[in-house]
């Protein structure tokens, strides 16, 4: 039987994780300069176009169909092909206990039924946004055609195993990494692979030499709301029921959002003497980032924790990059990639497990053991690792055959107009005639603005 509250609840939750990749297309916009606005933007929507046709393909079946008895070799790896085209998903329904006691009886659990189509489009979503959020490393340079290739390529061969090993039953996932709603799966994979494209595509044309600051701080702070609105669908959805785990998670995201906002614009102020709307907007997302794993797991004064770290260490990682001579455009690295390595490690110390008793928690809680601190650990390597090596041969085949960058004078013109034939702002002859005020017309003449 479906429970009808439970399927309402995670279609919303689906619709808001939908969201937030249009929430990103405006944060990443708003942070680029005027001319490469479009193209960053559409890096974002096209991703959801190519991550739908490979989800409903293939790409559900890699990472949650299990191979055999679930039990194999091959299924510690990847998943297998009986729901290709989503065949066999119509009429199943997801069954998700909930335990009560640390034990699952007939007696004990309560079952939360809604379709299993329900919960393949609320995975499809978080695929989707892994996927763009790696665009970000790459703006102002990057050729759109290669973008779509690798788009398809690095969702086909890292994500949906990835996802497999972590949340359908692979190998990570059976030594009992906790990743409630996506650090790693989503940030830590997509910062690792945003690392290795900026490294094949190299710095923009001027780094360091030309300024190259946000163009639109209003678009940037737009899509920091759209992101932190739909992120509660993010992490209390990934509770796959409506329950108190639900609730903690959801209020979680709240505190460590705030905490790492407020944090991060400390550390501006102490440092450079100034708090900043980017800043303010790159902390929450920090914060967001860092409280995924984690958010159903610890309490909530250990969401303050992991806030204020991902605040601080957010902040200061994002510098980095000039340091160490990387071409990060939009800080990917230094957000989702630091961001979820703090909030996935920070787990073996802080996890409590509220209303599981019984489960392995953090070295810091009573009864906590070290064994859950070395898996936080191996997850982060793990997946960091073969997301950054898998990412770097994919762009570099990519590079070597079709090439990823765009020519120099294409890059100096802008990426908009030499790809897209648009610019995002009419910015041409503006006659002063047809501006009136109370009083009539301002001035006779015409004037013109400079783009």
């Amino acid at each position: 039987m479906i429970d009808s509250g439970t399927t309402a609840w995670m279609l919303v939750c689906t619709a808001l994780v939908l969201l937030m990749t249009p929430g990103l297309a405006f944060f990443y916009g708003g942070m680029t300069r005027a001319k490469s606005v479009l193209n960053m933007m559409m890096m974002s929507f096209v991703s959801i176009i190519v991550v739908t046709v490979a989800w409903v393909l293939y790409g559900y079946s890699l990472a949650f169909d299990a191979v055999g008895d679930g039990s194999g070799f091959v299924n510690k790896i990847v998943g297998g092909l009986d729901f290709v085209g989503l065949s066999g998903v119509f009429n199943a329904v997801y069954e998700n206990l909930i335990v009560e006691g640390g034990n699952v009886t007939a007696e004990a659990a309560a079952v939360d039924n809604f379709p299993l189509m329900v919960f393949s489009a609320f995975q499809l979503t978080f695929a989707i946004i892994t996927v763009a959020l790696i665009s970000g490393a790459i703006a102002d340079r990057a050729k759109f055609g290669a973008w779509v290739l690798f788009s398809l390529v690095w969702a086909t061969v890292v994500y949906f195993p990835v996802a497999h090993w972590v949340w359908g039953g692979g190998w990570l996932g059976q030594l009992g990494i906790e990743d409630f709603a996506g650090g790693t799966v989503v940030h830590i994979n997509a910062g690792a692979a945003a690392l290795a494209l900026a490294l094949v595509l190299g710095k923009r044309k001027g780094w360091r030499k030309e300024p190259m600051r946000p163009h639109n701080l209003t678009m940037v702070l737009l899509g920091t709301g759209l992101l932190w609105f739909g992120w509660f669908g993010f992490n209390a959805g990934s509770e796959l029921a409506v329950d108190q785990t639900t609730g903690l998670a959801f209020m979680n995201t709240q505190i460590a959002t705030a905490v790492a906002a407020g944090a991060w614009l400390l550390v501006e102020k102490l440092r450079d003497g100034h708090a900043t709307t980017l800043g303010v907007a790159s902390g929450a997302v920090a914060g967001l980032v860092a409280i995924t794993p984690a958010c159903g797991f610890v309490d909530p004064w250990a969401a303050v924790v992991i806030g204020l770290l991902a605040g601080v260490g957010c902040a200061y990682a994002v510098g980095m990059k000039y340091k160490l001579g990387f071409d990060d455009s939009l800080d990917v690295v230094g957000v989702h990639l630091v961001g979820g390595v703090i909030g996935a490690v920070a787990l073996g110390f802080v996890a409590a497990y509220p209303f599981l008793p019984g489960q392995n928690k953090g070295i810091l809680i009573e009864g906590g053991q070290i064994s859950q601190l070395g898996l936080q650990v191996l997850g982060p390597v793990a997946v960091g690792g073969y997301s950054f090596v898998m990412s770097w041969i994919i762009g570099k085949i990519i590079d070597k055959t079709m090439g990823f960058r765009i020519a120099e004078d294409a890059e100096v013109t802008g990426v908009d107009i030499t790809t897209h034939a648009e610019t995002s702002y009419d910015l041409g002859t503006v006659h002063a005639s047809s501006v009136t005020s109370p009083n009539g017309p301002i001035a006779p003449a015409a004037k013109k603005v400079d783009a």
